[in-house]
């Protein structure tokens, strides 16, 4: 599809909103009242948030069963989650707002998660389970003095799933699909997802267990003319417990173990062609985390306190084995002097380690303040500072500031909102210290982020968002025949414009666009325009329907065969989900078809990319 056709698909859902009826149903309620926490840590509403926040909700999830986590924040405006419509062990690329993995900070209820074993010291999203999350909030932006260090272009809060109320539940989902390519559609069994899971509450205690696991195979990851498959394989344990020991204090503790193994491709050497080979990955990750709350007349002290262990072993003519080790504990207090003015105060420390050729490991131990101001005559203000002690870069101080001002309309609000934010990205362990490229001169990364934005939303089904950003990227770290520090700033910016809209009872759409440009430079596998709209349809409380549209323009890739940058070709995808509750809606069997098109693409250069693919699933609920 042409760029000029995603335009225009985009207005024709904007000019939608002339037919939105008057309607009060729950959902509408629901949108307009939305609380939002990621962007302050205090519940707040939406029209006194200053920043641009997404919210996936419970109900969201439950509408995209059979999608991984990756491929559903793929949806979502500013973002491209690059691999996560490839072979399904490939690596993601995350590059929210022209950024990269290095400059997004993951969350799971609130503990900072990641690898200081990998380059950028991310999390791996495909270690994540969907099924055992209730709801993900993203922060588009820095958020560096709330979050810390990385926290450049977006914060990524995941909450898992909540224990029921009643003494035992219990829940069983598998999903059964293919996994195909555009060249062979032979619609054969590939694709298997399963999830169980025990929860309930006795007395004060709560308690959820769960077990899951993904298998998929049939395609390989290199694209040849002789492909052999890539399985991939994953197990996923958790258990969540809680305890209040009175209306005062809680306690709550969190275990996992996860880990899943695939099957790679290379470009072994001299040809450095992508090839089918039998190299091997494997991920394992153990983390525990405990959560005491202490609660007051108008407010309360936390702690949010985890340990992770992640083993990684790749076999390859480049074998490594990685081991690392973190421990971050966030303390902080959040009080409520009246309905205006609600401050937190806390100190984040970190301790990071990863085995190399000797064990290496910094710290961060950074003091923090936060101060939102809402007042009654629509002027909202939120303020922060943090202090980064890094035990190998010293003291940065790095802060933000984050106005915005909404007035009543047509029984909703409108509003217009701003931000001045820096952020520090110190050098990661691999970058430093790690098998290839390593450079121990690296200086910091400092980014300053500039955005500005205008909301407008009704109770009668209808929201619509634009905001324009623009990020300065000093120091940046980039790879040559090693890490180096760039000699010159780098600038990106560009456009998010968002809308939601209840056409009829019933039948909603979402549309988003972006546009991300990079000043001075390019930036590999960053489509310059990027576009998604879904259209919902609830035939009856029991049965829903969506049509999903997806586009994405241009990007450039490195061809490793000729080391010369090559254009990609813009591709649009049509995804289709069915879902219907039985048995006092306790069962829920679902369809998806996914790239209803067939359409052939390359989303990395010389990988294979999914075709036509269907699956069924059900869903239990005890």
């Amino acid at each position: 599809m042409k760029k000029t056709n995603v335009l225009g698909l985009l207005l024709l859902g904007f000019a939608w909103t002339g037919f939105a009826q008057e309607q009060t149903n729950l959902s509408q309620i629901e949108q307009l009242d939305e609380v939002v926490i990621s962007d302050s840590r205090f519940k707040l509403k939406r029209e006194n948030s200053g920043k641009t926040v997404i919210k996936i909700s419970k109900q969201e999830l439950e509408n995209n069963q059979g999608r991984t986590v990756a491929e559903l924040i793929n949806t979502k405006s500013g973002i491209e989650i690059n691999g996560s419509r490839s072979v399904e062990g490939q690596n993601l690329g995350s590059f929210v707002r022209g950024g990269n993995n290095r400059q997004i900070l993951v969350l799971i209820d609130g503990v900072q998660v990641n690898d200081p074993s990998l380059v950028s010291n991310d999390f791996d999203l495909r270690l994540l389970d969907v099924n055992t999350i209730e709801s993900i909030e993203i922060i588009k932006g820095a958020a560096s003095t709330l979050y810390g260090n990385a926290a450049a272009t977006a914060v990524i809060n995941i909450t898992t799933k909540k224990s029921s109320t009643d003494k035992i539940a219990g829940s069983f989902l598998t999903v059964v699909g293919t996994n195909q390519s555009q060249d062979d559609l032979n619609y054969n069994g590939a694709n298997f997802t399963n999830n169980v899971s025990i929860n309930g509450t006795l007395n004060k205690l709560s308690y959820l267990a769960s077990f899951g696991n993904r298998y998929v195979d049939g395609l390989s990851a290199a694209k040849s003319e002789t492909p052999e498959k890539d399985p991939f394989s994953r197990y996923n344990t958790n258990l969540k417990l809680g305890y209040e020991f009175s209306d005062k204090f809680e306690l709550t503790a969190f275990a996992s173990y996860d880990k899943f193994k695939t099957d790679i491709d290379g470009f072994p050497p001299p040809f450095y062609t992508f090839t089918d080979t039998e190299d091997t990955y494997t991920s394992q990750q153990k983390r525990v985390s405990l959560s005491p709350k202490l609660s007051y007349k108008n407010g309360s002290f936390q702690i949010n306190a985890a340990l992770s262990k992640i083993d990684r072993e790749t076999i390859s003519d480049f074998s490594t084995v990685n081991e690392a080790k973190s421990f971050v504990v966030d303390a902080f207090n959040k009080y409520v002097f009246n309905d205006s003015f609600y401050t937190i105060v806390g100190l984040n420390y970190g301790d990071y380690e990863s085995l190399f050729v000797e064990d290496e490991s910094f710290t961060n131990t950074d003091p923090y303040v936060n101060v939102v101001y809402v007042s009654d005559s629509g002027l909202n203000l939120n303020i922060g500072g943090r202090l980064n002690n890094h035990s190998e870069y010293g003291s940065h101080f790095v802060y933000s500031l984050n106005p915005s001002f909404n007035i009543p309309v047509d029984k909703g609000y409108a509003k217009a909102f701003g931000s001045y934010a820096t952020s520090f990205i110190a050098p990661n362990l691999s970058q430093l210290f790690g098998f290839f490229g390593a450079n121990p001169d690296l200086q910091p990364e400092e980014n300053v982020t500039i955005e500005g934005g205008l909301e407008f939303n009704t109770k009668n089904g209808f929201r619509v968002n634009g905001v324009y950003f623009n990020r300065k990227e000093k120091q940046t770290i980039i790879y040559t025949t090693a890490y180096e520090n760039a000699t010159t700033d780098a600038t990106v910016h560009g456009l998010e414009l968002e809308a939601e809209i209840d056409l009829i009872e019933n039948l909603s759409v979402s549309t988003n666009y972006t546009f991300t440009e990079v000043k001075d430079g390019v930036r590999l596998r960053i489509p310059k325009h990027k576009a998604n709209a879904s259209l919902g349809y609830n035939f009856s409380k029991k049965s829903f329907a969506s049509l999903n549209y997806q586009f994405v323009g241009s990007r450039t890739d490195l061809n490793f065969s000729t080391f010369v940058n090559e254009d990609l070709s813009s591709y649009s995808l049509v995804d289709l989900y069915f879902s219907h509750k039985l048995i006092h809606n306790k069962l829920k069997l679902f369809a998806t078809v996914t790239n209803l098109l067939n359409e052939d693409y390359f989303e990395i250069l010389g990988y294979t990319t999914k075709g036509r693919n269907v699956s069924l699933g059900l869903n239990l609920n005890l």
